[in-house]
């Protein structure tokens, strides 16, 4: 059923290629600067982190139940009082409108359209406001510093423009190392080169969509986010004392926004057990169970490894979870050890880069037909049945 349901899908010729979340990643090189894709599909110093949030996923496995009647598959989930039709969602990634016009907006009406939440980053170079009018179904994550006169304004802001779900980074004390992409020359603040204006020459269709046109406008690309008011250009030499330091970040920074902030409150990046009790006594509603997808510490546990650990020692907290999700079965091994529901970043803004709209809708629906596809196959027509499916890790993945 679900063969015949793919194929009579008409794609365009952009993403017909596409018969899953790996394959965007092949598109998308094609189209970006190295330095721009290096900095999307790399990761920090060796990529160890990165490649144990994936090999977390190859040394589980399931064992299927047969003879069910899975004529009823259903992938609706509910999560802080709001249905979703299935259990994943879009990841907060920075720096998107370099990847694709328009990324963000692109996300959030898309999500909104498949009725999944879609996490607009604090390092967007587009307004906040414009992304909540795009899509309903859109969050608000926040890089904050330990400035209260910054960050106090900023969530006036955010509840100002609708949003009902906040979620604050917390393993961004310092930046990661992306040694990968600087020497295909991304760096941060960004550095005109002769080497970068020969990338974007030997890419015209981005260089014009994505650079000329605004600068053309008048409107070169701006941090939009950040703060209250608009934050310091893409370019500019002095972006990271701007944007400002997070270093200082701790605790009663923490529990000052959670006196403020009259939504959902969810942490994101959270990585031990003791760290998500301290959040969920803080009045948490949620926390993203995540090593920043092996793009800040090279030295992490794996994030399904922690959302294993994690999972173990919390009663209320809802948990989420991101990190090395490829495919519908990985959503379903981390809703298997705890995770209520996943998100998916890198794949994503891959896919933008490699179809736009077309290209995000694509793998919206990839997803969830391979969870609905697995459910089947599993024998489950509900998530809770997955408590009937054993995962067993077999250590040979």
């Amino acid at each position: 059923m679900h063969a015949i349901e793919v194929a009579s899908r008409r794609l365009p010729r952009v993403v017909d290629k596409a018969l899953c979340l790996d394959d965007f990643e092949v598109l998308a090189q094609r189209k970006l600067p190295p330095a721009i894709f290096k900095y999307v599909a790399g990761h920090a110093e060796d990529g160890t982190t990165h490649r144990r949030n994936l090999r977390c996923f190859t040394e589980r496995a399931f064992v299927p139940n047969i003879l069910v009647d899975v004529s009823r598959v259903e992938t609706r989930t509910r999560i802080f009082d709001v249905d979703y039709d299935s259990p994943f969602g879009i990841a907060p990634m920075g720096f998107s409108r370099l990847v694709a016009p328009d990324c963000d907006t692109v996300f959030a009406r898309a999500a909104a359209e498949a009725r999944l939440p879609f996490i607009l980053s604090g390092a967007s170079l587009t307004r906040l406001e414009e992304v909540r009018d795009a899509g309903s179904t859109a969050w608000f994550q926040a890089n904050i510093s330990g400035d209260e006169n910054r960050f106090l304004p900023l969530l006036d802001r955010v509840e100002a423009a609708g949003f009902d779900t906040l979620v604050v980074t917390v393993d961004t004390a310092v930046n990661g190392q992306h040694e990968l992409a600087a020497r295909h020359g991304f760096h941060a603040p960004v550095r005109l080169t002769a080497d970068l204006a020969w990338q974007g020459a030997t890419r015209p269709g981005w260089l014009w969509r994505v650079l000329l046109s605004r600068f053309l406008a008048g409107d070169p690309p701006h941090f939009e986010n950040t703060d209250a008011e608009r934050g310091p250009p893409v370019f500019s030499k002095t972006l990271v004392r701007d944007i400002g330091n997070r270093a200082g970040l701790n605790w009663s920074h923490i529990d000052l926004i959670r006196q403020r902030w009259k939504g959902k409150l969810v942490l994101k990046g959270v990585m031990s057990p003791a760290d998500a009790v301290r959040a969920e006594k803080a009045g948490i509603d949620g926390i993203i169970v995540s090593n920043h997808g092996g793009r800040q510490i090279d030295c992490a546990q794996g994030s399904l490894d922690l959302l294993e650990r994690i999972a173990q020692e919390v009663d209320t907290l809802t948990l989420l979870f991101d990190g090395g999700v490829r495919r519908g079965s990985d959503v379903l091994k981390a809703m298997k050890l705890g995770a209520r529901l996943v998100f998916i970043g890198r794949p994503f803004l891959l896919a933008a880069a490699a179809g736009d709209a077309v290209g995000v809708d694509h793998a919206i629906h990839l997803m969830k037909d391979e969870i609905s596809r697995n459910m089947a196959l599993l024998g489950i027509n509900t998530f809770s049945e997955l408590a009937q499916v054993a995962l067993i890790r077999d250590g040979r993945g």
